[in-house]
């Protein structure tokens, strides 16, 4: 078993999803409290804007959060960052830091195909725009008066307040699991995850290339957080646990069979295995 190396931390997914339909709060605090009276560092939530899953919006969960917790970090795993207004979700953000006293994390994506029709934005384009908002959020954070100018988005002296407690800016951990986006997390963000719909063969296999891409930029890996989203169901009865994952990923992702190509479940140890895999990966 390797040993788990200086910094290692584990987080935990509060629940945010509901196949019976029933939203039940005090599962989402009692679940919240225990994993971080366990030592979890940190509660992460996900973005799920369209589709028959109900799922709770994840900025007004980690608000939720912020409330009934007192140190634990709060993430998004992540922000499908072209659908957001940069002005909207900076105020949000920031907000979200400051009720928190600076304990957010900011997951951000670049997502998949969208309903344009149904979100107002024009077809094509989602790394530009991506790109824009990234650096309008940036802007409107870190400076007094924030100045950008862009294909979609465009700031001429634009002020807001509060400002993130967390200075200069709230971590932004980026979500990628193909080569180029990781190149991306290591110029702009401060932090990666490997996606819950990758594998952890994906995982093992961006890691080198995400410590090449931080050794271009000039930047220390070892100050890098690089994180992996891992679906995991504990059970002796390994195939009560498999089932119990079919019927999860049917309702959040529509597809049933996804939970055996992405997931670990089976006994403890068996779980463990695989979790020292993602830690000697880095």
């Amino acid at each position: 078993m390797p040993t788990v190396p200086e910094g290692f931390s584990a987080g935990f997914a509060v629940p945010q999803v509901f196949p019976d339909g029933n939203v039940d709060v005090a599962v989402i605090r009692d679940v919240a409290r225990q994993a971080e009276a366990a030592g979890f560092a940190d509660l992460w939530t996900q973005e799920q804007l369209i589709g028959t899953s109900v799922s709770v919006e994840p900025l007004t969960l980690m608000a939720y959060l912020a409330a009934v917790t007192e140190r634990v970090r709060l993430g998004v795993s992540v922000l499908v960052l072209p659908v957001h207004s940069p002005l909207h979700l900076a105020k949000r953000l920031a907000s979200l830091d400051v009720l928190s006293e600076g304990r957010l994390i900011a997951g951000v994506g670049l997502g998949g195909e969208w309903d344009s029709a149904a979100l107002g934005i024009p077809e094509g384009r989602r790394l530009g725009r991506f790109m824009n908002v990234l650096d309008a959020v940036n802007a409107l954070w870190t400076e007094e008066r924030a100045t950008v100018s862009g294909d979609f988005f465009s700031l001429a002296g634009t002020p807001m307040a509060p400002k993130p407690v967390q200075q200069p800016r709230p971590p932004i951990w980026f979500g990628a699991r193909v080569e180029a986006a990781v190149r991306r997390a290591a110029r702009h963000g401060d932090g990666w995850m490997g996606p819950g719909s990758s594998s952890i063969e994906t995982f093992e296999q961006l890691v080198p290339a995400l410590r090449d891409e931080l050794e271009k930029e000039g930047r220390d890996a070892s100050t890098f957080p690089m994180s992996k989203r891992v679906y995991i169901a504990i059970d002796d009865d390994a195939e009560r646990a498999r089932l119990r994952l079919r019927e999860w990923f049917a309702h959040n992702y529509d597809d049933a069979d996804f939970a055996e190509r992405v997931s670990v479940w089976g006994p403890a140890e068996h779980c463990f295995e695989h979790i020292d895999r993602l830690i000697a990966a880095g």
